[in-house]
């Protein structure tokens, strides 16, 4: 069984060259990263797989983005402590965050404040994000030592993390919204 893995959290997902460089040859199961994350990138990427199982006899499954990163970070983790708080940008002040136990994802993805955040991440998880950029310097603020940087979630990561726990791996994936559509005309 060959399985192509997509992660498009970080993409535009507006750019439809990704799809040229997949190798589709013999693949018989797609695992697709659901986000949170770029809306048009996760999108993109299960409109893709869904059309493409139509026609091929060929699984879609989705995996949270946040996977991808622990699939890189926990290896860096000591065997004696693989505790780590994947944390994103959720924008409007708020950070959403993914906690793992090794390979097991222990909730689904949530929100929280900063003012929260050393509330909800326990003393011993070493916090990881996948906005390096955007949120890299508070989190190197208010986790000092137990802050390993940011990543990027690709398909290599959320590779990793689906062979140490395929029990994740969910059919018939859709993303992951953390907030609510936003609607300026009220007759919508």
């Amino acid at each position: 069984m060959k399985t192509l893995y997509i992660e498009r959290s970080a993409g535009t997902g507006r750019d439809g060259n990704w799809v040229e460089e997949l190798d589709l040859d013999g693949v018989t199961r797609i695992v697709i990263g659901t986000g949170p994350g770029s809306f048009a990138g996760v999108r993109s990427a299960i409109a893709f797989a869904t059309g493409y199982a139509i026609g091929t006899p060929c699984q879609v499954l989705g995996l949270p983005s946040p996977c991808a990163i622990a699939g890189q970070i926990l290896e860096k983790i000591p065997p004696s402590n693989k505790r780590l708080a994947v944390v994103g940008d959720a924008r409007r002040g708020k950070f959403w965050i993914a906690l793992f136990d090794g390979y097991s994802l222990l909730r689904d993805v949530f929100l929280t404040t900063r003012s929260e955040l050393t509330e909800v991440i326990p003393a011993d998880f070493s916090v990881a994000t996948a906005d390096e950029v955007r949120i890299g310097t508070t989190l190197k603020e208010v986790f000092t030592d137990r802050y390993m940087g940011g990543g990027i979630p690709t398909a290599k990561g959320l590779e990793a993390f689906a062979n140490k726990n395929e029990g994740l791996l969910t059919p018939n994936p859709l993303p992951i919204y953390l907030n609510p559509a936003v609607r300026t005309d009220p007759e919508c």
